[in-house]
């Protein structure tokens, strides 16, 4: 499976069509947020090295198992 990607080649923060909020998960099933993820993609963390991507739709308690910040909900009410 190949990851979402900006004309930039970045990983995408957003699910295209429809700007929903996607996260990341590495091979261990760790949540990353995006910017962990691009870190790993870049080599920063390469122990969190991304391989699968996916829309966050309602979970509200969904957090980055790096850097503990919450992952944004497409639907989730606060």
């Amino acid at each position: 499976m190949s990851l979402p990607r900006d004309m930039d080649g970045r990983l995408s923060a957003w699910a295209w069509p429809g700007g929903y909020p996607l996260f990341y998960l590495d091979g261990e099933n760790s949540v990353l947020c995006v910017e962990c993820a691009r870190k790993s993609d870049e080599e920063e963390f390469p122990q969190f090295r991304p391989i699968a991507a996916d829309v966050n739709w309602e979970d509200r308690s969904l957090y980055c198992d790096n850097c503990s910040e919450q992952i944004e909900s497409a639907y989730g009410k606060d």
